[in-house]
């Protein structure tokens, strides 16, 4: 099941460098979080909620096979934007490629990190984390 129609990682970087101002980073960002698919209500349970974001952050994977499917929402539009790019990175992938993925040198590349509030940068880092420990369950 298809958790987004996010563009894909290379897509992503390019516009990302195609950007100086972040302001325009931003609105790309809302753009693509715009593309993700909702949780239903029923998906949106305090079991599937991500802690230790600001926002409210909802994850549910799914097992196809070897591959790892994700679900992934937020009731906020720029952290819509920051899950387009996680999915990007790790959705529909094997466990071993999620924990190999150095999703730390994709948010230095596209120096988000240090653009985010310390809040938002600790959810998404919360957010990769919960992927990761799922991951690794199934690797």
């Amino acid at each position: 099941m298809p958790a987004a129609a996010v563009p894909c990682l290379e897509d992503i970087r390019s516009t990302f460098g195609f950007f100086d101002a972040w302001q325009d980073k931003y609105a790309f960002l809302i753009d693509i979080g715009k593309a993700l698919v909702p949780l239903p209500d029923a998906e949106r349970t305090e079991h599937n909620l991500v802690r230790g974001c600001q926002s409210q952050v909802w994850l549910v994977p799914h097992f196809d096979g070897d591959k790892v499917h994700l679900a992934i929402d937020s009731d906020a539009h720029i952290v819509r934007g920051l899950i387009a790019i996680v999915l990007a990175a790790y959705d529909d992938r094997r466990p071993r490629q999620i924990l190999d993925f150095d999703i730390e040198g994709l948010f230095d590349e596209l120096d988000l990190i240090g653009h985010l509030s310390p809040t938002r940068g600790n959810g998404l880092r919360a957010m990769v984390a919960k992927i990761r420990r799922i991951a690794l369950e199934h690797a």
